[in-house]
């Protein structure tokens, strides 16, 4: 949630890139959600994608900014639930007053894949609002943190496990859905909190640490 969501989409087509999983699309019919065009009603409006340019980082190219600011390194973690956990946490927290809209991108980068075939940078960066509304919420020195609540694989991604477990061995990509709370901030004594949920796609392959990989168009149960 941020302030001044005026310019933000509610409807957005989100195309994940994840070649590992193509098996478990067609077992458990991921591609009807996954690479479709959200039209739930129930999940929160995203923030308007950055504007394409050279400003906007690819997902190994340098954002600048002189660093990456407020934003949480990723977790040197093989666990794809606790991974999930911490993603979450970081595209729900940010602090306008210390760090640019370059510095989130370039953080928030540090925690994709470096398999450029799987990861969906387009669809996490939109996340973030674009650099006009983000030089409105500094203005106005928002800021959120988040508080996780829990983490565990969809049902619809256990029974695609259990009908096919080698579908897995390719990517090793997991499907994660997380809950959590969080808490916004601005000047003025301005405070807000939302409860929040999402899917993400977190790839973990064994004896490496985990990374994230796309953000679900809408929450699986």
């Amino acid at each position: 949630m941020y302030l001044h969501t005026a310019h933000w989409s509610a409807n957005r087509r989100i195309t994940v890139l994840v070649v590992g999983l193509t098996v478990l699309v067609a077992l458990a019919g991921f591609a009807a959600w996954w690479t479709g065009r959200s039209d739930s009603a129930d999940r929160p409006a995203a923030p308007a994608p950055a504007s394409a340019g050279p400003g906007v980082p690819t997902p190994h190219t340098a954002a600048g900014g002189g660093g990456t600011g407020s934003v949480a390194k990723p977790p040197q973690i093989a666990d794809p639930l606790a991974y999930g956990k911490a993603a979450a946490q970081v595209l729900w927290s940010y602090d306008t007053r210390t760090t640019t809209h370059a510095q989130q991108l370039k953080g928030l980068r540090a925690w994709v894949t470096r398999e450029d075939q799987y990861a969906d940078w387009t669809g996490i960066q939109s996340q973030i609002p674009d650099p006009v509304l983000w030089s409105r919420m500094r203005d106005n020195g928002q800021h959120a943190t988040a508080t996780i609540g829990e983490a565990h694989f969809p049902s619809a991604f256990k029974q695609a496990l259990a009908d096919d477990p080698a579908a897995l061995t390719k990517a090793y990509v997991y499907v994660v859905t997380v809950t959590g709370k969080q808490q916004i901030t601005w000047n003025g004594g301005g405070a807000g909190a939302e409860d929040r949920t999402a899917t993400l796609a977190v790839q973990c392959r064994p004896h490496a640490d985990c990374s994230l990989v796309a953000i679900a168009p809408r929450v699986l149960p």
